[in-house]
């Protein structure tokens, strides 16, 4: 027969039951209250520059006053030296690039052929016309392009390639 343990002195057996219930109830709400800010968004109209300037409102700013030179100090420049702020500076327009001809190649390389070459606004249809989506890239070939190949455009132009699966 199996004699039972013997009764250890001091804190009862139900007691630290109960303690350990507590703790693990402290920690699943510890849990919980971290968890949620963590995830919570922030403010959106207060970004984290825009706090610390508004919490910082003890701070004054410097403002740096206007020194007089003397005359021997004057720069001797012309008035014509300095740049005018109003005058923008002329912007040209970006140089044309030759479209490559793609027609015939498989779509995903006639994509990477076309980002090689500096276009990166690129359009793709299905050139049956029954309006599907070129999921798998590798699966469709080109069969037309806008613009025509050879032609000399902005690199901004969009290029569509309208591709079908191969096969069809």
């Amino acid at each position: 027969m199996r004699q039972p343990a013997p009764r250890r002195p001091g804190i009862p057996g139900p007691f630290v039951a109960l303690i350990a219930i507590g703790v693990g109830i402290a920690a699943l709400f510890t849990g919980c209250v971290v968890g949620v800010g963590i995830g919570s968004q922030p403010d959106p109209g207060r970004s984290p520059v825009a706090a610390t300037a508004s919490s910082s409102r003890s701070a004054e700013s410097v403002v740096a006053e206007p020194t007089t030179a003397t005359p021997s100090a004057r720069s001797t420049a012309s008035p014509t030296a300095s740049a005018s702020p109003s005058t923008p500076a002329p912007t040209r327009p970006p140089a044309k690039i030759k479209v490559p001809d793609v027609v015939g190649a498989n779509h995903q390389a006639a994509q990477n052929t076309m980002q090689a070459a500096g276009f990166f606004g690129l359009a793709e249809e299905d050139a049956t016309g029954q309006g599907r989506a070129l999921l798998w890239d590798r699966n469709w070939v080109v069969v037309r392009q806008s613009p025509k190949a050879g032609s000399k455009v902005s690199p901004d132009t969009t290029i569509t390639l309208y591709s079908k699966k191969i096969g069809e």
